[in-house]
């Protein structure tokens, strides 16, 4: 039952930033295309698009190539993505790392930086200003190209609510951390929108924008890092959750033994014992293989020299290194049914550290995953290792603020002037 005086009509503002929307979401799919393959898509008309594209122009979004279409008729004037006078920034901050990445309005990289740090023992307000100071100078740098920055997203390998608060992140120590207010005052309060999210599930979204299996609609990534993250893409959209607390496949306890009911599972640093990531993570990988590199507090400070060394071990065929990544990828490959009897992915991207291990992960893992999944053919699903390197969530919460400007948050009218 309806009250009051019934439903308004839409602002035309808004309906306006919603066709604008359209349009630039258009172009990005179907660059180069002319303003009648646009008008001819949308359902728009045609002088609807004229205007609204001169008003992208005008915004630097989009601008005309001056390239024609060979057809009947008068020649098209062919329109692609502008956005050179932007940028969008993803900051992640990890257990052994911080990186940075800042994109322009097509997803080109802009800069990819990636910087040793020790997030497993630094308290969260350092945490945060690290990486804070990563994304300032990232941000000077892209001022300095003459860009306007849009928007900063920093990943947390943790639970983040939709209030950017950090309730639980084991892999750093981490709870019930203010991380976007500590944000915003690290950064200095920008004029930029900022935000916090899940890294695991903002590799997924840089997956879909950009990845070897881009526009995939069923879609996960598994971050194979401090932990072993699951972000989440069904029917083309990002699965955020009820509170934003989706996608923590590596604290899923397995088997009876493993979960530890007896007491005798290996202990998971979220308290509990036989999580995923306790028999399968690559830091537990380390701790079994190569006890000496961890140092007398008992935190893994760097993985990469350690990832490497197994690398190579099991590049010469070391007996105990193929034995236990192949035991881990069998775990991997059961988590993996679990998500293929769920939601049917197409496609399951391993990511991290996973990348560099995936020659000897993933044949065990698919092995697995079939005998575990009930529909045949493991239900079309494919087990891939990531494109994207260690930038996944960085490049992610970049894309983050890139959805945002798809969705409608256009930037303002730029002054006059020429382009840089």
């Amino acid at each position: 039952m309806q009250t009051g005086s019934g439903p308004q009509p839409a602002d035309f503002a808004d309906v306006r930033a919603t066709n604008l929307a359209v349009v630039l979401r258009f172009v990005r799919a179907n660059a180069p295309c002319s303003r009648a393959d646009i008008a001819a898509s949308t359902g728009l008309n045609k002088a609807t698009v004229s205007s609204l594209v001169a008003d992208l122009i005008d915004r630097r979004l989009v601008r005309e190539t001056g390239l024609t279409e060979r057809r009947i008729g008068r020649p098209a004037t062919q329109l692609v993505l502008d956005g050179s006078p932007y940028a969008a920034v993803g900051l992640e901050v990890n257990a052994d790392y911080l990186s940075a990445v800042a994109v322009d309005l097509a997803g080109q990289r802009l800069l990819s930086w990636r910087r040793t740090f020790a997030g497993s023992t630094a308290v969260p307000s350092k945490a945060v200003a690290a990486a804070a100071a990563l994304g300032r100078r990232a941000a000077a740098r892209m001022a300095a190209e003459g860009r306007q920055v849009l928007g900063l997203t920093l990943a947390v390998p943790g639970l983040v609510d939709a209030a950017g608060r950090v309730p639980l992140a084991p892999a750093l120590g981490w709870r019930d951390v203010p991380a976007l207010e500590l944000l915003r005052q690290a950064l200095g309060e920008p004029a930029y929108p900022v935000a916090v999210d899940n890294d695991a599930s903002l590799a997924a979204v840089a997956e879909y924008r950009y990845g070897a299996y881009a526009g995939t609609p069923n879609l996960v990534y598994l971050g194979g890092g401090s932990g072993i993250g699951a972000g989440l893409v069904v029917d083309g959209r990002a699965v955020r959750g009820g509170h934003g607390y989706v996608g923590e496949l590596g604290h899923i306890q397995l088997d009876p033994g493993r979960a530890g009911r007896d007491g005798d599972g290996p202990e998971c640093e979220c308290g509990r014992r036989g999580c995923l990531q306790a028999v399968a993570g690559v830091g537990a990988l380390v701790r079994r293989l190569l006890p000496d590199a961890i140092p007398d507090g008992g935190a893994i400070t760097d993985l990469e020299p350690e990832v490497d060394e197994l690398v190579r071990r099991a590049g010469a065929g070391d007996p105990a290194t193929t034995a236990a990544l192949a035991e881990a990828g069998r775990w991997l490959g059961h988590a993996v049914s679990v998500l293929a009897n769920l939601i049917n992915p197409q496609v399951v991207v391993f990511g991290g550290y996973f990348v560099p291990l995936a020659d000897w992960l993933l044949p065990a893992a698919e092995a697995e995953a079939r005998a575990g999944t009930l529909a045949p053919d493991l239900g079309g699903c494919r087990l891939v290792p990531s494109t994207l390197g260690h930038g996944a969530a960085a490049v992610g919460g970049a894309a983050r603020v890139l959805d945002a400007v798809d969705a409608g948050q256009l930037p303002q009218l730029l002054a006059a002037g020429p382009a840089k």
